[in-house]
């Protein structure tokens, strides 16, 4: 048997601070640590097939939320193992059945789970199960953006969003109307499903996209947790030691691929940067990058032609329009 990698012996913390980064890779370690105490878990209190599911959810919580994970409020066990408590919790709720998250007589496996710290777990948990709304919001003004953020993302009341927006409480009352109003108009075309939960100001807000972005993330996730993932790693053409760089993850047979790249300025007003592959002779366009301020982005692709390793990978620099062949400079590339 081979030497153990440093992502399989790293800490939970270490492994948390890669993901946070960027290193896709640490997700795996992650999941083989954990998720068969979280299917255990929910096995118990929801049967195997839910169970599964659940763990599915868990790491894509996980995945998604790890820049909000603080070390200084609580280790990454009890943080992860919370998680699942509310998903657990959660399910059980749906079927109207009394919230048990397992066989545990004698409580030794909670007594054993030391308290994480007041909502961390929660804060992720609700930031994955409300990502769908995000992009719905960006659109709205400022004003509105931000009173139905407070409602949304930390579920705060209206008297709440007065008092921390520092308003009268009748001016976040009509804020929130109108942005709800506007999110109707923005939204009726396509989608019918605004419910308002006005006494405790929750939205909740059901996309047929957001369902088919969840799936697409599930199975990315399986992907990333495989022992037979591959990396490939791009770089500046002619210089591999630039510090900005990319990153391909895909699993042969598998229709998604999952790309970061890393230590990317913001690219110029009117430009983005976009992945470009080479798949059966043919240039895809894989997705646009925009990095944020620590210079890092991630996309998710899936196209069938990606079952198979790409013949070559590009990152450019091009014009913020729609594109159906590579143009501008490259940034980084594979090989």
């Amino acid at each position: 048997m081979g030497e153990p990698s440093m992502t399989e012996t790293a800490s939970d913390e270490a492994l948390m601070a890669e993901l946070a980064a960027g290193k896709q890779d640490a997700i795996g370690a992650l999941y083989a640590r954990y998720a068969p105490t979280v299917l255990g878990m929910a096995a118990q209190a929801v049967g195997r097939p839910a169970g599964e599911e659940i763990v599915q959810d868990v790491f894509l919580a996980v995945w998604k939320g790890a820049r909000t994970f603080d070390p200084s409020r609580g280790s990454v066990r009890p943080w992860l193992l919370q998680i699942a408590h509310y998903r657990i919790a959660n399910e059980l709720r749906r079927r109207s059945r009394r919230p048990r998250i397992q066989e545990d007589p004698e409580g030794e496996r909670l007594a054993a789970v030391p308290d994480p710290g007041p909502s961390q777990s929660e804060e992720v948990w609700n930031a994955y199960r409300h990502a769908a709304l995000r992009r719905a919001l960006e659109e709205l003004p400022p004003p509105q953006r931000q009173a139905l953020g407070l409602a949304f993302f930390e579920q705060l009341s209206h008297d709440e969003i007065a008092e921390a927006l520092s308003l009268p409480l009748g001016t976040a009352k009509s804020r929130i109307r109108l942005g709800l109003r506007s999110l109707r108009a923005r939204l009726a075309p396509s989608v019918a499903l605004i419910a308002v939960a006005a006494a405790a100001s929750l939205v909740v807000l059901r996309l047929s996209t957001a369902r088919v972005d969840l799936a697409r993330d599930e199975r990315a996730l399986t992907m990333l947790t495989s022992s037979d993932a591959r990396a490939l790693r791009m770089t500046a053409p002619g210089h591999p030691s630039s510090a900005e760089h990319g990153v391909y993850r895909h699993l042969p047979g598998s229709t998604v691929a999952v790309f970061t790249i890393s230590r990317f300025p913001a690219a110029p007003d009117g430009y983005v940067y976009r992945l470009w592959a080479l798949a059966r002779g043919e240039w895809l366009p894989l997705g646009v990058l925009r990095p944020d301020s620590s210079g890092h982005a991630r996309g998710i692709a899936e196209h069938p032609a990606l079952a198979s390793e790409p013949e070559r990978l590009q990152v450019r620099l091009e014009p913020a329009t729609v594109a159906t062949a590579p143009t501008g400079p490259v940034v980084v590339a594979w090989p």
